[in-house]
C-alpha cells in the first residue's frame, strides 16, 4: 500500500492505493501548520504501514517537513517528494526549465493525459487558478496562472477602503450590498477570466479539445462556465499514482 499526499496552499488531500489497485481512505481538509501534526497523526495512526509515502506540495518547506516528522514517527519512514521532470507517463514537459513547473500542475497533467487522453485544457481552481494546454500526443505546451477566488477577495479587501471583508452572497451580479457585490464580482469575474483562457487554449489545441476541471473552487466555477468539462477532484493524486507506476 502507498500513501499519496497532495498539499495545496490551503487544503490537503490524501489517499492510499495498492499498485494499480483501488483507491482507499480519500480525505480532503483545510489545514494550518500549527494543527497539522496532530491532525495527521490522528488520521494516519490506524492506517496499515505504507511501503512508500509520496508527497506533492506547493506549500513551501514547512508543511512537507511536518509530514515527514509524522511519517517517521508513525512508521520510521521518509517521504518521497514529487517534482516535475522532462517527461513521465507519456507527458512531455514543454517548460523552458522543466523542473520549475509546479509539481501539482505536472501531476495533474499526467493524471489527465492517462485518465482521458486527447487534446486537453486542464483547469485547477485552487488558491491559484492554473489553465494548462496539453496536446493529444502528450506534449505540455504551457499555461497560465491566475489568482483564485480567495486571493481575489482578500486582495480587494486589503487594497480598498470601502469593499470590506464581510462575506457576501454571490448569487446575483446585480448586487444590492457591497459584500454581495464583491462576492459576485469575484466569482463571476474569475469564471469569465477562466473561460477566456480556455478559449485561448482551444485556439491552439483545436475544436475537439476537452476541459478537465479540478481544485477546491471547481464546483462553483463549473456552474458558471458556458462549456462542458470533466470534473476529477482527485486529479493530482491520480497523477501521482500514475507517475509512481510508470516513471
Amino acid at each position: 500500500m502507498r500513501l499519496f499526499v497532495d498539499v495545496g496552499n490551503s487544503r490537503l488531500k490524501w489517499a492510499t492505493r495498492e499498485k494499480k489497485g483501488a483507491w482507499l481512505n480519500h480525505v480532503a481538509c483545510e489545514y494550518t501548520p500549527a494543527e497539522l501534526d496532530g491532525v495527521l497523526r490522528d488520521a494516519w495512526v490506524s492506517l496499515p504501514e505504507p511501503e512508500r509515502v509520496v508527497v506533492c506540495s506547493v506549500a513551501g518547506v514547512e508543511i512537507p517537513q511536518i509530514i515527514e516528522t509524522v511519517t517517521r514517527g508513525l512508521w520510521g519512514k521518509a517521504t518521497a517528494m514529487f517534482h516535475a521532470s522532462a517527461s513521465c507517463a507519456g507527458v512531455r514537459n514543454g517548460y523552458r526549465n522543466p523542473e520549475t513547473l509546479g509539481p501539482d500542475r505536472w501531476a495533474a497533467l499526467i493524471g489527465a493525459h492517462n485518465e482521458i487522453g486527447g487534446p486537453l485544457c486542464v483547469v485547477d481552481g485552487g488558491t491559484a487558478v492554473t489553465v494548462d494546454a496539453l496536446a493529444a500526443d502528450g506534449e505540455f505546451l504551457g499555461g497560465t496562472i491566475f489568482p483564485g477566488l480567495t486571493l481575489l477577495r482578500s486582495g480587494l479587501s486589503a487594497g480598498t477602503a470601502g469593499a470590506g471583508s464581510a462575506a457576501g452572497d454571490a448569487d446575483d451580479c446585480v448586487a444590492r450590498s457591497t459584500a454581495d457585490a464583491v462576492a459576485a464580482g469575484t466569482l463571476y469575474g474569475l469564471a469569465g477570466a477562466v473561460e477566456r483562457l480556455v478559449t485561448e487554449c482551444r485556439n491552439v489545441l483545436g475544436a475537439d479539445m476537452r476541459v478537465v476541471l479540478t481544485g477546491g473552487n471547481a464546483p462553483a466555477l463549473n456552474s458558471l462556465f458556458g462549456f462542458e468539462s470533466v470534473s476529477i477532484p482527485d486529479l493530482v493524486l491520480r497523477g501521482l499514482a500514475v507517475a509512481e507506476d510508470e516513471c
